[in-house]
């Protein structure tokens, strides 16, 4: 259940309002795994609220493969480039699949 910043003032609980605050401030780092299917696999470190073009682009900086050739998918959901990893509901560990246009 979420208060609101005035519902805390109102019940006393400033403190625990404002802890919960930094927690959705809180930027969490994740790892993804893409598998080219061709033997390559690539282990990225981003954070949970970067897009899918920011991810993207850090393939193409291990891969030497330039971003707009890249394809992030999984079975057959093509990942647009402009929704968050946290979005897609992509945790850490997860594996996707990686093709070059």
């Amino acid at each position: 259940m979420k208060l609101s910043s005035v519902g805390c003032v109102y019940l006393g609980f400033t403190g625990a309002c404002e802890k919960k605050k930094e927690e959705e401030k809180r930027v969490k780092m994740i790892e993804v795994v893409l598998n080219d299917r061709l033997g390559k696999k690539v282990r990225v470190k981003c954070n949970d609220d970067d897009t899918i073009g920011d991810l993207k682009k850090l393939v193409a900086a291990q891969t030497g493969t330039r971003a707009d050739k890249i394809r992030i998918q999984k079975w057959y959901t093509i990942y647009k480039d402009h929704i968050t990893l946290k979005d897609y509901e992509i945790h850490d560990g997860m594996g996707l699949e990686l093709y070059y246009n």
